[in-house]
């Protein structure tokens, strides 16, 4: 009997082992995640900057376009300036790509093993281009004027944001819907399980705030220059529309996840036209990661900060993530 048993174990530890190769041969799925506004702080890029000739070239570049040193900026602040809506975008997006074009180049990973790409809001952009989408100067013209054009949005109707933890999107819903009373009030951003940005007018902001709080919710305003990615946003839409039809977008190398469907998509139009909605609709970051996550993921994070890093473990603990910092 006790030899039968040992038989047996020696047969279950061989297939044992035998599924663990298996599954250590399973070919390994590479993310590329990019960051969004908010990310931003001073000392942005500067691994990239000190050690890379690439880093510099591509920040050189930008301050070409741009007309002012941006690698001075992200280094050396102030905070106030890069904090601004139409400075933060296109900094975050060279900083981004100067990450993407440095790991590339040390090794880090390999771009053929790249199998799609997502960006959290403005990173959608940077997720573009490193696909391939379109060049890098005509993305960084794309998300100076996206900045500038939301910007303006703000100034014109004063609204803000609120983030909700603890809230489901079926509770966030609610809470807009009571705290609204005639103004504008959507959520805005599922960033994670537990953690939904509601997005509106400002008086319709401060009664969600007092609304979620008398639920036992944690709501915290948001330092942000204005309601985004809400109907106050419309202006900003409607113009960045025109901007993306002067550029011509090719098919990226992989599938880029859009905010507004969490669906991959390759096609140039309609890859513009989520582009366009994006600015007014909710990013679906939540449900675009746990769609991806799983046994065989490995997510790249760029630059700057560990945002998304913090928000996958909220959504999947077991994802394997790399921030590039």
């Amino acid at each position: 009997m006790q030899e039968h048993v040992g038989r047996a174990f020696a047969g279950l530890t061989r297939n044992s082992q035998l599924a663990t190769r298996n599954c250590l041969a399973m070919p390994e799925k590479l993310y590329i995640l990019c960051p969004g506004q908010g990310a931003q702080v001073v000392g942005m890029g500067k691994t990239q900057l000190e050690s890379s000739a690439t880093a510099r070239q591509t920040f050189d570049t930008a301050s070409r376009i741009l007309g002012f040193d941006l690698a001075q900026l992200c280094l050396n602040g102030p905070q106030e300036q890069l904090n601004r809506t139409d400075i933060s975008q296109p900094a975050i997006y060279v900083a981004g790509v100067a990450s993407y074009l440095d790991a590339a180049e040390k090794g880090r990973f390999e771009r053929e093993s790249v199998v799609a790409y997502a960006g959290l809001s403005l990173g959608e952009y940077t997720a573009l281009h490193v696909a391939g989408a379109f060049g890098f100067e005509e993305g960084l013209r794309l998300v100076r004027r996206r900045g500038q054009l939301m910007q303006e949005a703000a100034d014109a109707t004063p609204g803000g944001m609120v983030a909700l933890i603890g809230a489901d999107e079926e509770s966030a819903a609610r809470l807009c819907e009571q705290s609204a009373q005639g103004e504008v009030l959507v959520p805005a951003n599922f960033n994670a399980p537990g953690q939904i940005v509601v997005s509106g007018s400002r008086g319709a902001c401060e009664r969600v705030m007092n609304a979620a709080q008398a639920e036992g919710f944690r709501a915290t305003a948001l330092q942000v220059a204005g309601a985004f990615h809400s109907p106050l946003m419309a202006t900003a839409a409607q113009k960045m529309k025109a901007e993306l039809d002067r550029v011509e977008f090719g098919r990226p190398r992989g599938p880029v996840y859009a905010n507004v469907t969490a669906q991959p998509n390759s096609d140039p139009q309609t890859i513009k036209d989520l582009l366009v909605q994006q600015i007014i609709s909710p990013v679906r970051w939540a449900q675009t990661m746990a769609m991806i996550a799983g046994p065989q993921a490995r997510f790249i994070e760029l630059s700057p900060g560990r945002t998304l890093a913090g928000l996958m473990k909220r959504i999947d603990r077991r994802a394997v993530l790399e921030s590039l910092g």
